[in-house]
């Protein structure tokens, strides 16, 4: 781990500085809804793919976001060779999908829980999703145990009939429209 400076002190990579109990966090953090997105990478049998909620806008110009995945995941080590990934957010009833992303399924048989096409890059494109994005690694850096990659976004798809899967208090809902 590398040592960190800032204006508010020194230390390790890593070092829990903030003396808050992690299930107070982790309850915490469960009142936060998010989008549940699912990360892909690679073409043909060589796909991996994982459910993620930590995926940010960044900006319009250029278009870019930013997803954060377990940096000792083969995902993440597959996004740093290949400079792509691609992004899709889930839509209500796919929530088959985000768990076999999220492990329930071994990484060769996700892919089979929905129907996919490919981007011109190549990348996997989930159909039926609210929206879906292929994107070029334009940066990328490790803290607390993840990778945070910046996409900046080629290719759009996206639904406007269909309403986005959210992960809000531990279990999946959508939002109700007023």
């Amino acid at each position: 781990m590398k040592p960190w400076t800032s204006q508010y002190g020194t230390g390790e990579a890593g070092e829990d500085r903030t003396g808050a109990d992690p299930q107070v966090f982790r309850d915490a953090m469960a009142t936060l809804a998010a989008t549940v997105c699912v990360v892909t990478c690679g073409s043909g049998d060589a796909r991996l793919g994982r459910t993620v909620t930590a995926a940010i806008s960044l900006g319009v110009a250029p278009p870019a976001i930013l997803v954060s995945i377990a940096a000792n995941s083969e995902l993440a080590d597959r996004i740093r060779q290949t400079g792509r990934f691609s992004y899709a957010m889930l839509s209500e009833g796919q929530d088959d999908i985000a768990d076999a992303f999220a492990g329930r399924l071994p990484s060769e048989e996700r892919f089979f829980e929905a129907d996919w096409i490919s981007w011109a890059s190549g990348e996997p494109q989930l159909l039926d999703a609210v929206a879906s994005m292929d994107c070029l690694v334009a940066d990328a850096f490790e803290a607390e145990g993840h990778m945070l990659f910046v996409g900046h976004v080629q290719e759009i798809a996206r639904s406007t009939r269909r309403k986005p899967l959210l992960w809000y208090g531990r279990r999946y809902g959508t939002v109700s429209p007023q």
